[in-house]
């Protein structure tokens, strides 16, 4: 029995984990009903005021996704037809750093974007790297905590960060590449974007498919050593993509999508859904589907970058979830931080209204500048908007078990490490594990890291390769194997 303090609510009442979301079964979405994960995320996204909990810094533009292929056979989604431009407003962001924060800095990058289709907004909010640090979003405000902070000096400590990292081994793939030269972009052009998660398409008929988005960068990637990230102006990032696209230089990505048949996910060889877990290219090719161009700044940063507000819960017609537990924590948590940060009525903002009417019976709240007036309720026999069930009739996707709070069933494949050990022995270059090492070893010599948590650091990258654990270990003077 450990001698360690029961976590609470902060209600006193004793919590029942501080690792799983309740959901049905294993592997189905989790439940409203899961009042801990729901408070935890709810105060963690009033945090701060008044700049963003995560991805405080960043900067932003305009742009337009023009579709070249036919992937109708795919979706109905409108924005994703032959043919189809769509306009589109990006902000890319560092995670950890604050307002002030070293654009260049060691972290991922947000790659968020609006797209204003012909029908409402559809946000794809992803990252620079194709997955994350944990797969459960219980863990999400915790996981933060570790890279933001302390209490008691209010510095950044990452003696802290390994401590959740080691603690967590979900998080060696995303780590793996954060301590590559790919934690360090040369600037947000010059970077892939990514969706992350797995989403649901289905067609006009209803045939449904598992997919994966991926922005890859025209202009090819570039990367900052360490020393050289560390000698950048802090504001690199924001200049560099403000000033390519007023000299004419205008950025550009091919989109790229990996899908899945719908009835592969249930028996593929490890979970389709892990947020830690990339698709392999040799089982799912990349399709390229069009491109995707930035071609204008903002004429006011606050505006129209600060007050942008993007969330995985817009989703259109031929678009919908999938059981990724941290896509669905997001579905809940980005929109209800935007209530907090920028009020009840963000989305009547111009930056983030929809180009296509709004008929909804939300009324009145903080900042209202419009209301759809009467009726205000439903159902109503005075006119007022209904809803188009055969809208969604394609959003759905089969579950079953008993509510549980468990990690995802395994797959015959599914472990922490493999995909990590991958990436070190068949990606990597020689030179990129020179930097990878290098990066590891600033890092983890800080002065806050303990001569106890050193072990652990050498035992996480051990786990992922020995010699990369080996070299480690030299590094940092830590005797064993």
């Amino acid at each position: 029995m450990s001698d360690r303090p029961t976590t609470t609510t902060d209600a006193g009442i004793p919590a029942p984990s501080d690792d799983h979301s309740q959901s049905v079964g294993p592997n189905g979405p989790l439940l409203l009903q899961d009042h801990y994960l729901i408070q935890k995320m709810a105060h963690f996204n009033r945090e701060r005021v008044p700049e963003r909990v995560v991805h405080a810094k960043g900067g932003g533009a305009y742009g337009v996704l023009e579709i070249t292929e036919d992937v109708s056979q795919y979706t109905r989604a409108s924005l994703f037809q032959k043919g189809a431009r769509t306009e589109s407003l990006v902000r890319f962001s560092s995670v950890a750093g604050e307002l002030g924060s070293a654009d260049a800095g060691r972290d991922p990058r947000g790659f968020a974007i609006k797209f204003y289709t012909d029908e409402g907004n559809y946000d794809l909010v992803g990252n620079n790297t194709p997955v994350f640090f944990i797969r459960d979003p219980q863990k999400f405000s915790d996981f933060i905590h570790s890279q933001k902070r302390r209490a008691d000096n209010h510095l950044r400590d990452n003696n802290m960060q390994w401590d959740f990292w080691t603690l967590s081994p979900e998080s060696a793939h995303q780590v793996s590449l954060l301590m590559t030269d790919r934690g360090t972009p040369a600037s947000w052009r010059h970077m892939n974007g990514y969706g992350s998660h797995t989403f649901l398409w289905y067609n006009a008929a209803g045939d449904k498919f598992w997919v994966k988005y991926h922005f890859k960068t025209d202009q090819g990637i570039k990367n900052f050593t360490a020393e050289e990230a560390d000698a950048q102006d802090p504001d690199v990032h924001i200049r560099d993509l403000y000033e390519a696209i007023k000299r004419g230089d205008h950025p550009s990505w091919t989109v790229q999508v990996q899908i899945m048949p719908f009835e592969d996910a249930a028996d593929y060889r490890f979970n389709p859904f892990d947020l830690t877990k990339v698709w392999p290219h040799a089982d799912y090719p990349p399709i390229t589907i069009g491109r995707w161009t930035l071609n204008r700044n903002p004429e006011n940063y606050f505006a129209e970058i600060e007050q942008a507000a993007f969330e995985p819960a817009n989703l259109v017609p031929g678009i919908g979830a999938s059981p990724d537990k941290m896509l669905q924590g997001r579905l809940f948590s980005y929109p209800d931080t935007h209530r907090y940060r920028i009020g009840p009525n963000y989305l009547q903002l111009p930056v983030n209204r929809p180009k296509v009417p709004v008929h909804t019976y939300n009324k009145d709240g903080g900042m209202a500048y419009y209301n759809s007036g009467d009726p205000v309720y439903a159902p109503n026999s005075v006119g007022g908007p209904v809803a188009d069930p055969s809208l969604w009739a394609g959003d759905t996707y089969g579950i079953a078990g008993e509510i549980v709070r468990s990690a995802y069933t395994l797959h015959r494949e599914d472990d922490d490490y493999g995909q990590a050990r991958a990436l070190w022995e068949k990606v990597l270059s020689d030179v990129d594990r020179d930097h990878m090492v290098h990066n590891i070893l600033i890092h983890a010599n800080a002065p806050e890291v303990t001569g106890d948590m050193k072990p652990r650091v050498v035992e996480y990258w051990r786990n992922v390769h020995k010699d990369l654990g080996d070299r480690v270990a030299r590094g940092l003077g830590v005797n064993g194997s």
